[in-house]
């Protein structure tokens, strides 16, 4: 097939997507291979959560990332509204992390006490707090609020990034590629149903990276599913919100649909919802809120994320191939770090500086024998 781009994308969702209008943008001939379908993906599963507050602390490499990351939306949502007249439902009402003991709320207490000595807002709500401000919560021994944190719709979004990809002449091809193309050691593309040839391929094959053929070291990402439920938004939640409650159960507002997730489960390549897994959710959001308990859910559905030993992302060339480039193992960060990663690894493209931490996710720290 007659396909020369300068850089062969190989996955197509919101990392894929996003690499893709960036290089773009950059002048780059840029050609996404997506497998297609609707089945599995972990940005339809995603509850894009823009969050790097809520977890990050001073030994987390991903707070920098995920704060960069934040920042990469609200600096580009209206760019790609304006181009392609897409909502991407931006939201940032805050988030609340819930103290549910004692020990808890002292570990809570000292990251926003961290947090404030870097510069960032970030607050300690007392329980009479929560409660005048959010009285259907339950009982907690407080929270931290970071007021900047958000989400946004990650169907909107990638489909905003495809739909400017397009318009910034990004080809895109449904094949399912099996294989990198390598000739006496040297990089020329990859393979599925057709050979593509490309100087530069990017890995952003989501759960599925590990899967292709010819790679130089084993890529250590396996599929975790996570199941999610829509219930209906209860009429006394007039404004948006977002709360963590802890053991993974977390609840936001979008439209008149009140989401809950969610399960973290080593299913292979299973992204079935299961009763059992429902429930565990449902159960989850009505002891977060009473409001909803005996609700029936108007939805589930379920996705794999790229989970990595470390849970931290892949980002950054491969030592041992020559115009291989990773950008694959966000787990549950896809949609926050999705912008970011492309600038990142533009910027290693062009031998340019980029973020310090970025080095916690060298490719190489797996399998380097």
């Amino acid at each position: 097939m007659s396909v020369n781009p300068d850089v062969l994308i190989i996955g197509g969702g919101v990392v894929g997507a996003a690499c893709a209008r960036e290089l773009a943008l950059a002048g780059r001939r840029i050609v996404c291979i997506e497998p297609g379908g609707q089945t599995g993906q972990g940005w339809r599963a995603a509850a894009g959560l823009l969050s790097p507050q809520v977890e990050g602390d001073e030994d987390d490499p991903l707070l920098e990332v995920g704060l960069a990351g934040r920042e990469w939306h609200l600096t580009t949502r209206e760019t790609l509204e304006g181009t392609t007249g897409i909502h991407l439902g931006l939201t940032l009402c805050g988030i609340a992390s819930l103290a549910a003991s004692a020990n808890d709320a002292e570990r809570l207490k000292t990251l926003v006490a961290w947090q404030r000595q870097q510069g960032l807002y970030c607050d300690w709500l007392l329980p009479d707090e929560i409660r005048h401000r959010w009285p259907w919560l339950p009982d907690s021994h407080g929270a931290l609020f970071a007021p900047q944190d958000g989400s946004i719709d990650p169907v909107a979004l990638v489909q905003a990034l495809i739909q400017d990809g397009a318009r910034l002449g990004v080809r895109r091809i449904e094949d399912r590629i099996t294989a990198l193309d390598v000739e006496n050691g040297r990089l020329v593309g990859a393979r599925g149903r057709e050979r593509y040839q490309a100087g530069s391929v990017i890995l952003a094959a989501g759960a599925w990276s590990g899967r292709i053929g010819n790679l130089p070291r084993p890529v250590s990402v396996e599929p975790v599913r996570g199941q999610m439920i829509a219930l209906p938004r209860p009429s006394q939640l007039e404004e948006d919100v977002i709360v963590f409650g802890g053991h993974g159960h977390y609840l936001l507002t979008r439209g008149d649909e009140l989401l809950a997730g969610t399960t973290m489960e080593h299913a292979g390549f299973d992204s079935v919802t299961t009763g059992e897994g429902i429930a565990r959710v449902h159960q989850g959001a009505e002891r977060l809120c009473g409001l909803v308990r005996g609700s029936e859910p108007l939805r589930a559905w379920a996705g794999l994320r790229p989970g990595t030993p470390d849970g931290l992302p892949i980002i950054g060339p491969e030592p041992r191939l020559e115009g291989l480039w990773y950008a694959t193992g966000h787990g549950r960060n896809g949609v926050l770090l999705a912008g970011i990663t492309a600038i990142v690894l533009l910027q290693m493209m062009q031998r340019e500086a980029t973020l310090e931490s970025v080095a916690a996710f060298r490719p190489e720290r797996f399998w380097n024998w």
